[in-house]
């Protein structure tokens, strides 16, 4: 079993360098970290929780965005031009109607194509106007509304998902530290243990009551243990990073835990409740929440086909001048009445109503939503499969608490046998009627035996924290 502790210890530890986080903050505490204080700091400071809790108030910007498309939609627009050479304007040549303002033409015969300037039309103008829109029905406007909503619900549920993923993970790491510290203490308690026995055997060999072999043993034995506490030293560092890490805590600032491992944790019955339900588990309400937005995309396409209708004005004023510098120089003031001398603005406005109305679109409307709803049939089938799963989960998960719980009571008889026998041994030796090989075989046996329970007591606690997950109990600690 030499090495057994250590590298089960690591392989525990792997899982919790998944989404490992980082940040430059700091946080004291004087009595140290409590695992609620750490899963307080990691909710707080985890960059997933974070980012979660910036989607929330994104969806909160999207519904105060769709709900602006219902207000007055105001565009203020303003031009100056200036045209050189103006367009000319067609028509055929009749001297009758005199269509040119030009009398009889030379050399043009009644009938001709003939081009003009128009001389009404001055070279440089200037128009400035705001143009108002105001939103009276549509159907799609009413459902994004609702859907905008529903797009905010999900956003909470993710959060509230993400929120469990922090919780689960901060308690595993914390658990793992607590747990390898505790076996960092009883490397140090063995090592004392034997380093005595080491002093006593060398002491009887020095006076001829035991041999140069047995010295060797328990030096060998002594030697080992302090690998074991060396590696296990590194190894504690590595557990207080881990948790650093899902906690998103500062690496290089000092932390204390203020907990000890205890097998109290586990005293208390975990109980699903005759009211319990699906919708306790985040994953399930996240679903719940896209089968809400499916079932809005359904209603849009539908409201697609009504009619939109919108009121509308234009007002403005407006301003010509022979040379581009007039538009800038003309009188202050505005007129309504033409005038005649110098250049003036003239004001203008234009209401109304409009409507607008898709009547016909080659059925892609129709297959649109056909679309819709297939999708949403793909998401009622996945709560059957999420059910499914959700029920396998439980189930598991209590198993495998049951059975974490029942070793953890064979390995808690197995260590208090073990620390009897070692007892025994030493005594037996002490008195000259046991030997040196008896004693170490002891202590082998009575390590091994706490290296078995505290790794039992960490599979119990995490079976317990996925039991707790998978009943949607996690959040509500």
């Amino acid at each position: 079993m030499k090495g057994t502790g250590g590298l089960l210890t690591i392989i525990l530890l792997l899982p919790l360098l998944v989404n490992a986080q980082t940040k430059t903050a700091t946080m004291t505490t004087a009595q140290g970290f409590t695992l609620d204080d750490c899963v307080e700091y990691a909710i707080n400071n985890a960059v997933g929780v974070k980012n979660a809790r910036l989607d929330q108030e994104i969806a909160d910007a999207k519904v105060k965005e769709t709900i602006g498309i219902g207000l007055p939609q105001i565009d203020g627009n303003a031009s100056v031009s200036y045209a050189e050479t103006q367009p000319r304007f067609f028509g055929q040549y009749d001297p009758n109607s005199d269509f040119f303002g030009l009398g009889n033409i030379p050399g043009i015969q009644p009938g001709d194509v003939a081009a003009a300037q128009n001389f009404f039309q001055l070279k440089g103008s200037g128009d400035a106007s705001l143009s108002i829109n105001q939103l009276i029905f549509n159907g799609s406007y009413i459902v994004g509304l609702q859907a905008s909503q529903a797009y905010k619900d999900l956003a909470i549920r993710n959060y509230n998902q993400t929120e469990e993923e922090v919780i689960l993970n901060v308690s595993k790491a914390y658990y793992n530290l607590l747990i390898n510290k505790e076996r960092l203490q009883l490397y140090e308690s063995n090592i004392k243990r034997v380093d005595s026995l080491f002093s006593d055997t060398r002491a009887m060999y020095e006076n001829g009551f035991a041999e140069k072999i047995d010295v060797d043993r328990i030096k060998v034995n002594l030697n080992n243990l302090k690998t074991e506490r060396d590696n296990f030293i590194r190894l504690v560092d590595l557990s207080e990073r881990l948790l650093k890490f899902q906690m998103n805590y500062p690496l290089n600032e000092d932390f204390e835990v203020a907990e000890t491992m205890s097998t109290a944790i586990l005293e208390s019955e975990i109980e699903e409740g005759e009211d319990w339900d699906y919708t306790k588990r985040p994953d399930y309400q996240v679903l719940l929440a896209n089968q809400k937005l499916q079932q809005l995309n359904i209603r849009n396409k539908y409201a697609e086909a009504m009619p939109v209708i919108s009121a509308f004005a234009n007002l403005g004023y407006t301003t010509q001048s022979p040379t581009f510098g007039g538009i800038f120089t003309t009188n202050s003031g505005f007129d309504e009445q033409p005038t005649v001398g110098p250049d003036k603005w003239y004001g203008y406005n234009m209401f109304g109503l409009r409507m607008s109305w898709s009547l016909f679109t080659g059925l892609q409307r129709t297959n649109q939503i056909q679309q819709e709803k297939l999708a949403l049939l793909q998401v009622e089938n996945s709560f059957d499969q999420l059910e499914s799963s959700i029920e396998v989960d439980i189930q598991q998960s209590r198993i495998n608490y049951d059975d974490a719980r029942n070793r953890l009571e064979v390995q808690k008889e197995n260590k208090e046998l073990a620390q009897e026998i070692f007892e025994v041994a030493t005594k037996k030796y002490s008195n000259g009627v046991g030997s040196n090989l008896e004693v170490i075989e002891a202590e082998n046996s009575l390590k091994e035996a706490d290296i078995n329970y505290y790794n039992t007591l960490y599979e119990a606690v995490i079976a317990q924290l996925e039991l707790k997950k998978a009943l949607g109990l996690l959040n509500q600690q």
